[in-house]
C-alpha cells in the first residue's frame, strides 16, 4: 500500500527540507573557515622563526637568547632544534 500525501503537506516538507539544507551549509561554510589550533607547523610564521633560530644557533647564541628574540617559550626552541638536528643527520646521511 501506498501513501497518500497531500500536495500541501509535500510542499510544507520541501520547505522544511530546505530549511534544513540551508543550515546544513551555514555549518559546513562555519567549519570550513575555522582557524585549527596547536601547532601548525612549517608556515610562514613558524619558517621564519626557524631561519632565525638556525642563524642565531650558528652563530653562538644561547637558547634563551634566541627564544626572547623571538617572542617564543625555551620549550618551542628546543624543539626547533630537534628538528635542526635531525635535518642535519638526513644530510650527512645522504
Amino acid at each position: 500500500m501506498e501513501k497518500v500525501i497531500t500536495l500541501e503537506k509535500a510542499l510544507k516538507r520541501i520547505e522544511e527540507l530546505e530549511n534544513e539544507n540551508a543550515e546544513l551549509r551555514e555549518e559546513l561554510e562555519y567549519y570550513k573557515n575555522r582557524k585549527l589550533s596547536g601547532r601548525q607547523k612549517h608556515n610562514a610564521k613558524w619558517m621564519a622563526i626557524y631561519n632565525d633560530f638556525v642563524a642565531g644557533y650558528e652563530s653562538g647564541m644561547t637558547m634563551i637568547e634566541i627564544a626572547r628574540r623571538n617572542n617564543v617559550s625555551e620549550r618551542t626552541i628546543y624543539r626547533y632544534k630537534a628538528y635542526y638536528d635531525k635535518m642535519r643527520k638526513v644530510e650527512v646521511d645522504e
